[in-house]
C-alpha cells in the first residue's frame, strides 16, 4: 500500500476519534487499503473510508502523535488553560514518561476544573491543604491516590512556577499491608496450556519466565534479545533504569518459531497495525486464560512477576540476586517475598509439635 495514493485527516465520526481516508476511487486502492487495515470502514453519510484513531495507526500513516491531555484541556476554564499548557510543556522538558505525564496532567486538571474561573496561581498553601483535606474527607481517597495528587500539584508550584518546596501535613488513611498475590507452578502451567494463541502464550511465558512488568514485556524490541549470551536487555524500565535478565532456555525455540510465524519488525510483540502491543490487551489475555484454566483467584497478570520472585526464592536463589533481576531499588522491596515463600514458612516448627 503506497501512502502517497491516499490523503489522511483526523476527525470524529459518531462521537469517536477517527482518521478519514480520501483517495481517487479504484478497486485496487480500496483492496490495498482493506488488506493493510482490515478494520477500515466506509461511512455512507460522509462518502469516505475511515480508521480508528490509534497510536499504532498514526505511526503507520506518519501522522503526529496526539498531544497528551488534549481532552482535559477543553474542560478547563480559559483563565487556567495557559497554566495547563505550561505544566504539560515542563513535564515534556523533564522527559517524564508518557504514562506519568498522563497521570500528572489528570490530577492537575481535576484541580483546575474544580477552580473554574479562579486562577490557580493565586492558591496559597492553606487553600491547597484545604483541597487535599477535601480529597480525604469527601472523596475518601486512599493514601496512594492522595500521594499521587499531592505530587502532581506540587510539581506545578515547584517545577513550573519555581516556588519553594511545599510540605503538606495531611492526615492520611492507613493503607492495609497486603502480601503479593501468587500462583502455583501448577496453575501457571495450566494457564499457559489453556492459551491457544501463540503470541499470547509467548507473552505469558515472558512475564513469568523473566519476572517482567507488563510495560517491560510490551517494550521488548528484537534488538534487545541477545540469544548468543541468553540475555534480554530491559530498556527504560520503572525509574528509567536498564537491566539485563536471563532468557529462559525453554523459551528460545518458541521465540524462533514465533519470529518465523509473525515476522515482527521492531517490537517483539506488535499490535495489529505494528508498533507497541497494548498492555490492557495482555491483561485481558491473562484474565481469559485464567477463566479457561478454571482458576478463580482475584489476581492480575502482575501476579506472574510475584510468582517468579517467590518461586526463585523457594528454589534457593539469593535475595540480592532476585532484587537485581526484578530491578528493585532497595532489597527491602524484595524482602516481602520472604513472607509468602512456602519454603520459609514450612521450615518453622510450631511449639505444639514439641510438647
Amino acid at each position: 500500500m503506497q501512502l502517497d495514493n491516499y490523503e489522511f485527516s483526523v476527525g470524529k465520526h459518531r462521537n469517536k476519534d477517527i482518521i478519514w481516508i480520501k483517495f481517487a476511487y479504484s478497486a485496487a486502492l480500496k483492496n490495498a487499503l482493506r488488506k493493510r487495515f482490515p478494520s477500515a470502514k466506509y461511512s455512507a453519510s460522509n462518502k469516505s473510508w475511515y480508521l480508528p484513531d490509534l497510536p499504532a495507526i498514526r505511526l503507520n500513516l506518519n501522522i503526529k502523535k496526539k498531544k497528551v491531555g488534549l481532552k482535559l484541556f477543553a474542560k478547563i476554564h480559559p483563565i487556567n488553560r495557559n497554566a495547563f499548557v505550561a505544566y504539560r510543556n515542563q513535564l515534556q522538558l523533564k522527559a517524564y514518561s508518557e504514562n506519568t505525564q498522563r497521570m500528572y496532567l489528570a490530577e492537575f486538571a481535576d484541580l483546575l476544573v474544580l477552580l473554574r474561573h479562579y486562577h490557580v496561581d493565586d492558591l496559597n498553601p492553606k487553600r491547597l491543604k484545604d483541597y487535599f483535606l477535601y480529597c480525604v474527607k469527601t472523596l475518601h481517597l486512599k493514601e496512594r491516590k492522595l500521594n499521587g495528587k499531592i505530587n502532581a500539584i506540587k510539581f506545578y508550584f515547584e517545577q513550573v512556577l519555581h516556588r519553594p518546596k511545599m510540605f503538606f501535613d495531611i492526615p492520611r488513611p492507613k493503607t492495609p499491608s497486603t502480601l503479593p498475590k501468587l500462583l502455583s507452578k501448577k496453575e501457571i502451567k495450566a494457564i499457559i496450556e489453556c492459551t491457544s494463541n501463540f503470541k499470547h502464550k509467548i507473552a505469558i511465558k515472558l512475564c513469568y519466565g523473566m519476572g517482567l512488568r507488563v510495560s517491560e514485556v510490551v517494550n521488548i524490541k528484537l534488538s534487545h534479545i541477545d540469544s548468543s549470551r541468553m540475555l534480554v536487555h530491559i530498556v527504560g524500565a520503572k525509574g528509567k533504569k536498564d537491566r539485563y535478565v536471563p532468557l529462559p532456555e525453554s523459551l528460545l525455540d518458541d521465540l524462533r518459531a514465533y519470529f518465523k510465524a509473525y515476522k515482527p519488525k521492531d517490537y517483539l510483540l506488535e499490535g495489529r497495525y505494528g508498533g507497541i502491543y497494548s498492555k490492557s490487551s495482555l491483561q485481558a489475555v491473562f484474565k481469559s486464560a485464567m477463566r479457561k484454566a478454571g482458576i478463580s483467584k482475584n489476581i492480575g497478570i502482575h501476579g506472574l512477576r510475584h510468582s517468579y520472585a517467590t518461586h526463585l526464592l523457594e528454589s534457593g536463589a539469593d535475595l540480592r540476586f532476585i532484587q537485581e533481576l526484578l530491578g528493585h531499588n532497595s532489597v527491602k522491596t524484595t524482602q516481602i517475598y520472604t513472607k509468602v515463600s512456602r519454603q520459609s514458612i514450612t521450615k518453622i516448627k510450631s511449639p505444639l509439635d514439641t510438647l
